[in-house]
């Protein structure tokens, strides 16, 4: 229950830190990735959340996904031997868990995270296959606890420039929020920096859009091997 091995990587939790064991091989190039990375929980919240509807609403079953903010704060520690860096700054934890591929629950969701005066804000806007939506709006402050807030205007957002992936937040009037970075931009997946004001008050946050109607395309499904290659050990 502390451990977890996927061939050779591995992660372990001591009960106040969690220890990333990286060994693995860069893609396309085989490069060596090899290092490690330590999180450091600031507090761990007691309560998770359905994305999917209430098991038994109705319609297609609900109740078959659900998501944890394990540590909405948290320092992170990276020493990478090979390529040779080093990294510390603020973090964040979180983890999904279902009964089934995600895809098969939903088509895209939207979710942010940003900091505002020792405590995490996040937003997380869920769209299914047959077009419902689902929102949380969450404060959760330095010792855990989460409380929920009304949930502002959706704020739409420019897709990205190269795989044109659609991405939208909240914010106080349902305007005004920015892209200031994009981090990642890939066939399915954005995440990115955005400028926006909760609670009347302006933030940056850590955004991502997840377009799982297009991970489910067979052109994304024969490009995975290339990203993530599967290698028996």
């Amino acid at each position: 229950r502390h451990r977890l091995g996927i061939g050779p990587s591995a992660l372990t939790w001591d009960g106040d830190c969690l220890r990333v064991e990286i060994d693995e091989r860069g893609a396309p190039l085989p490069h060596p990735v090899r290092g490690r990375v330590r999180i450091h929980p600031l507090a761990i919240t007691q309560r998770d959340f359905l994305l999917d509807g209430d098991p038994g609403s109705g319609g297609r079953e609900g109740g078959r996904h659900r998501w944890w903010p394990i540590a909405p704060r948290a320092q992170v520690e990276v020493q990478m031997e090979v390529p040779r860096l080093t990294w510390h700054g603020a973090g964040y934890l979180d983890m999904n868990a279902g009964a089934e591929p995600l895809e098969l629950g939903f088509h895209s969701w939207d979710w942010s995270r940003a900091d505002q005066e020792g405590a995490s804000l996040i937003l997380y806007d869920t769209r299914g296959h047959d077009g419902e939506t689902r929102s949380l709006a969450l404060r959760i402050d330095g010792r855990g606890d989460v409380e929920d807030f009304a949930a502002p205007p959706r704020s739409p957002l420019p897709k990205t420039a190269i795989w044109r992936i659609p991405r939208a937040t909240r914010s106080d009037g349902g305007t005004g929020a920015q892209i200031a970075q994009t981090l990642e931009d890939t066939p399915f997946y954005a995440r990115s920096v955005v400028r926006s004001a909760l609670q009347g008050r302006s933030l940056t946050a850590i955004h991502e859009s997840l377009s799982l109607g297009r991970f489910a395309s067979p052109w994304v499904q024969m490009l995975l091997p290339f990203r993530m290659p599967r290698v028996t050990w």
